[in-house]
């Protein structure tokens, strides 16, 4: 099963789950119960905290919750706050997720310090759903923006493109085929 986000993240051959991490969780989780999928695919937009560029695919099977009190340890949590469905040596990047955007230049050089690659807002739901219902799960991300100042407006003008790139790699993939000509 491939998913989304949703509003204006939302692509014919995924099936929109909502936005940030609740609604995602919330809906996801309603699907699961009515059809366990063998597999979930989370396809979506991120955020770079600098080690990946704009428009760059980024694949991956492990999330983390990691919020912006964490930085300045004005927050804690008693929650595992990192999930992984990573099973190779393979060194993998890190999806950091929250409801929040980070606008932040210091913030997003602290993140890429702890090890966290990219930001997108709904993939540690995705990661906990798929662990609890013991499926399958990953994500494929194209990077629209920095996590910086500018995150918003990069994230606008980058958008459109993004899910040109996402719909040509699943395709290159063979994760979806293009419609047959009639």
């Amino acid at each position: 099963m491939i998913v989304c986000a949703g509003n204006n993240e939302t692509f014919d051959f995924a099936t929109p789950i909502g936005v940030g991490l609740i609604d995602s969780a919330i809906n996801l989780t309603r699907h699961c119960l009515v059809t366990k999928p063998e597999f979930l695919l989370f396809v979506g937009s991120a955020g770079s905290y600098g080690d990946h560029s704009i428009n760059d695919i980024i694949e991956s099977k492990t999330a983390s919750n990691i919020e912006l009190g964490f930085l300045d340890q004005r927050a804690y949590t008693p929650i595992d706050n990192v999930i992984s469905a990573q099973t190779d040596d393979i060194k993998d990047i890190i999806v950091n997720c929250s409801n929040y955007i980070t606008t932040s230049a210091s913030a997003m050089e602290q993140f890429r310090g702890l090890g966290l690659g990219i930001e997108n807002m709904e993939f540690f739901s995705v990661m906990r759903v798929a662990q609890v219902f013991g499926i399958p799960a990953g994500g494929v991300f194209c990077i629209t923006n920095y996590c910086d100042q500018h995150a918003h407006r990069d994230f606008i003008a980058h958008h459109g493109f993004a899910k040109v790139l996402l719909r040509e790699h699943l395709k290159e993939k063979g994760l979806i085929h293009s419609p047959k000509a009639q």
